[in-house]
């Protein structure tokens, strides 16, 4: 005897499911990401409640110093909390005198007794001067594996230059002269899955390197990179500063102008070539920005899996605003206002176009701990260059990734300061973002238009504002895991007032890149797999190989729906 089942609503959800699986089986691009054979098996989203709402006009600046005395052309947060900023040795004094006294033989056989760089402490705006010795004008960077600084290339006689700072209260760069294999000026670097080096490109220089880290003198490996020639709008250039970024199956990403390749960085195979993005030119002199976008990991994510990698670029100003822009009589083409999306690792992608609220080059984006990014500094028309831009872009704008498109841009409070040509900024271990520099002339000058700025500021982004401060977990450092091992499950101990589950809570991780003319080398943010929250204690999973998470020290931040706790520094290795 057969007895009924009744019929359920769910019962259809399911034959519906598995007729939907079914139909995609013999084509595997339509799988989503956790049906793809070969994929990541994310968790599916569990129920939990809504991020807090954010009031993006409670956004806040504030004065952090009147007169740091260097022009932060360059900026690195470094692991004991300090945040070294320099400049250009060779274009004349800056505003500040070393101290203790210390003076360099410049090239030209001056005596230069002059800072160009300094270590600056965000949390009381104390400065010590660093001795700087070979000139480091647009130069590229990283923090290595064992968190030492490694500035490379720059100008003049610091063109095939290393420098490599060790963080601690009396360290000065240990300096090479000649040690690159070639000339390296607003060249990119980029931590590869092992920690050695990649640095591409450079001004003449169609071809990239890598080299081991913490290390002064070393063979040299130089592969050719035939993608950066053809990518060159004549005396315009337009591909300096390529964005780059290493993949999660250890390929890099490659983009210069308005087009991008992935390359296996141990043979130069271009292993991929992508559309390209319409519109204009988004690398330097046209400097628009660019960031990847959060990896986001399941508790089972195993190396080799896929995991989607999605690049963002947006802003910049077309091919020929350059010529444009450098020479008298000076005209200012409106920057760009589109962003193209695409996944970097998936065949067959294309560009996903959006609109930002305002024109922006030069700028800076950053990747903020709860996943959002940060669209800050710049201009709203022009270029890179010296007195090249105008009409300064005062207000940061938050992109939320996760947001359908046509809801993921919102506006900032407006900074009262230019942050033009040669600024920065960093993400700091508190939330807020450290912005300084901007000076768009060839020396010092603080009676220009837009003079050389001296002042320091800390920018607040909503997720601080104070009626949201008792949601924000604080992480017990004593009690939590600060060394990381690939794949391995480890603990972070919060204290919170409300009880929370796995439903309410991320946690990310971020190693903090080094920022220049718009770049910020290095960036990347992983959202990790989570085996539980219970009594305030996190199980989590670190990332399973230096694919996803080159070995070395980052900024690991709990995020309670939306609002981000102080983070902590752990080391993966």
């Amino acid at each position: 005897m057969t007895s009924k089942i009744p019929w359920k609503p769910h019962h259809l959800f399911l034959l519906s499911t598995l007729f939907v699986v079914s139909a995609m089986a013999d084509d595997v691009d339509s799988f989503p990401d956790f049906f793809r054979p070969g994929s990541s098996p994310e968790a599916l989203p569990v129920a939990g409640k809504p991020d807090f709402e954010m009031d993006y006009g409670a956004s806040s600046w504030e004065i952090a110093s009147e007169f740091v005395g260097v022009s932060a052309m360059h900026m690195q947060l470094m692991i004991d909390g300090k945040v070294v900023f320099y400049d250009t040795t060779n274009l004349g004094p800056s505003a500040l005198r070393q101290n203790p006294k210390w003076c360099r033989k410049a090239p030209n056989g001056r005596t230069d007794c002059w800072a160009h760089g300094v270590a600056y402490d965000p949390n009381t705006g104390g400065v010590r001067t660093l001795k700087i010795n070979f000139n480091p004008w647009c130069s590229s960077g990283g923090l290595s594996k064992s968190g030492k600084l490694m500035s490379t290339g720059g100008s003049d006689e610091g063109v095939r230059s290393i420098r490599i700072l060790e963080p601690c209260d009396t360290c000065d760069f240990q300096e090479i002269e000649t040690s690159l294999s070639t000339f390296r000026w607003y060249a990119s670097q980029q931590m590869l899955e092992n920690g050695d080096i990649m640095l591409v490109g450079g001004r003449g220089a169609h071809n990239y390197e890598i080299f081991p880290p913490d290390q002064l003198k070393f063979p040299i490996q130089q592969f050719g990179l035939p993608f950066l020639m053809d990518t060159t709008d004549g005396f315009l250039e337009n591909n300096l500063y390529p964005f780059v970024y290493l993949l999660p199956d250890g390929t890099v990403f490659v983009f210069a102008n308005d087009r991008s390749v992935v390359v296996n960085p141990r043979t130069g195979e271009t292993v991929r070539e992508l559309p390209m993005l319409p519109g204009g030119s988004r690398n330097y002199p046209a400097s628009g920005q660019s960031a990847l976008l959060p990896l986001k990991l399941a508790p089972n994510t195993k190396d080799g899996d896929f995991v989607k990698a999605e690049v963002l670029v947006c802003g910049g100003n077309s091919h020929d605003a350059f010529r444009y822009t450098e020479r008298a009589p000076r005209k200012f083409p409106p920057a760009l206002k589109e962003c193209g999306r695409i996944a970097a690792n998936e065949e067959g992608a294309n560009w996903e176009i959006e609109e930002m609220p305002s024109g922006r080059v030069m700028g800076d984006m950053l990747i903020l701990p709860t996943g959002d990014l940060l669209l800050i500094n710049g201009a709203k028309s022009g270029t890179s260059a010296w007195d090249a831009a105008e009409d300064p872009n005062f207000a940061p704008v938050m992109y939320s990734p996760e947001k359908p498109k046509g809801q993921r841009f919102n506006v900032l409070k407006e900074s009262q300061i230019a942050r033009m040509y040669h600024s920065s900024s960093a993400v700091l271990p508190d939330g807020k973002i450290l912005v300084a520099g901007s000076n768009t002339h060839a020396t010092y000058n603080f009676k220009a238009k837009y003079p050389t700025e001296m002042r320091v500021e800390k920018f607040s982004p909503p997720y601080l504002a104070a009626e949201l401060a008792q949601f924000r977990p604080q992480i017990a450092e004593d009690l939590s895991d600060k060394q990381l091992s690939y794949g391995q499950n480890f603990n972070v101990h919060i204290n919170l007032e409300s009880d929370v589950g796995v439903e309410d809570i991320k946690v990310t991780m971020y190693p903090p890149p080094f920022t220049t003319h718009g770049f910020s080398q290095g960036q990347r943010l992983l959202i990790l797999g989570l085996n539980e929250v219970r009594n305030k204690v996190i199980s989590a999973v670190a990332p399973p190989s230096g694919k996803l998470a080159p070995p070395g020290y980052y900024l690991l931040f709990v995020v309670h729906r939306g609002v981000p706790s102080k983070g902590m520094w752990v080391q993966i290795q």
